[in-house]
């Protein structure tokens, strides 16, 4: 999560009678152990509380990779060149997105690609009316799964920005077959990416823990998001909000904790829940510089640059593919 899929951001609006989304949500529910995709997290209250967290106090990473990205905007500049295209993956605000096309040498196209397209086309007016010479050609897709882009027309760089550390939502061999796929269908010149690092678990707990609930009340809301969608009759005070951090395999854990045996609806069909059993709703993994640099590398890119803050929070890998 930061973005998250800023992820991210990783706003999936489902509608009502969606397909896809009903069967992705039981067969979660109905799994063992249960478990929801992170996406649907981001209905529209959720993409604002998850506003709200990328502004507590306790959540370092969005600020951390602003932080980065502004002190290095310039050395992206002059790496990358003039004219290049700038593809930016779970586009959500595009608030990081102002300081790369500022930093820029006459950047010539901007293609947002996110899967909530209302939100996308709201999100990038400001930056119509603060870029109005740069081409701007939003992609409604969800960029997980295969997806096109239009055809490259400028005479720079192809350059993929992905921030926020979304790709932590991914297992590391799900990212690393991302990776080898984004390359492999768009021929990119390079990507800036921002990997949270493995740090201090009390730093990470009280991330996705926070004082004011905002984290709590971002996770319960998917409970609200398939009620609305799918005329579920889940009961949000029937769960409370867990994040704890799996040492061995290095990644917080996201989940909904069942405070009693109860049963509740869901497209039609009941599911049970057992007193203190959980649904895992997002897993965000946390790398060492190296470590991602090692992962990128099998994919088939490699980190020319990596940028971290003086804290050891957060690091930006500029990859570049030779």
């Amino acid at each position: 999560m930061d973005t998250i899929i800023d992820q991210q951001r990783k706003a999936t609006i489902a509608e009502p009678g969606s397909t896809a989304f009903a069967a992705s949500v039981l067969l979660g529910l109905t799994s063992s152990p249960k478990q929801l995709d992170c996406k649907y997290f981001y209905d529209e209250r959720g993409s604002d509380l998850f506003e709200q967290i990328c502004a507590l106090p306790e959540y370092y990473p969005t600020r951390t990779e602003t932080n980065i990205l502004n002190e290095q905007a310039m050395n992206i500049a002059t790496i990358v060149g003039p004219y290049a295209e700038v593809v930016e993956l779970g586009s959500g605000a595009s608030v990081k997105t102002k300081i790369l096309l500022s930093a820029l040498d006459k950047p010539a196209a901007y293609i947002p690609v996110d899967i909530s397209e209302a939100f996308m086309h709201e999100a990038v007016e400001p930056l119509r009316d603060l870029f109005p010479a740069l081409t701007i050609r939003p992609v409604a897709a969800d960029f997980t799964g295969p997806f096109a882009l239009p055809d490259k027309d400028a005479a720079g760089w192809r350059l993929f920005f992905f921030p926020g550390s979304t790709i932590g939502n991914l297992h590391p061999k799900d990212a690393e077959s991302f990776l080898a796929r984004l390359r492999q269908d768009f021929a990119p010149n390079g990507m800036i990416i921002g990997i949270d690092l493995k740090k201090d678990p009390a730093v990470l707990r009280a991330a996705y823990n926070d004082s004011q609930g905002v984290t709590a009340a971002f996770n319960i809301n998917i409970l609200e998001h398939i009620n609305r969608v799918l005329s579920g009759t889940l009961a949000p005070e029937h769960f409370r909000h867990e994040a704890r951090y799996n040492t061995a395999l290095g990644r917080i854990e996201m989940h909904l904790v069942s405070l009693k045996d109860h049963t509740a609806a869901v497209a039609g069909k009941q599911i049970s829940f057992r007193a203190s059993e959980t649904i895992h709703t997002e897993s965000s993994y946390k790398y060492d510089p190296g470590e991602f640099a090692a992962l990128a590398a099998r994919a088939g890119w490699r980190s020319r640059d990596i940028w971290v803050d003086s804290e050891q929070l957060f690091s930006v890998h500029l990859l570049i593919c030779d």
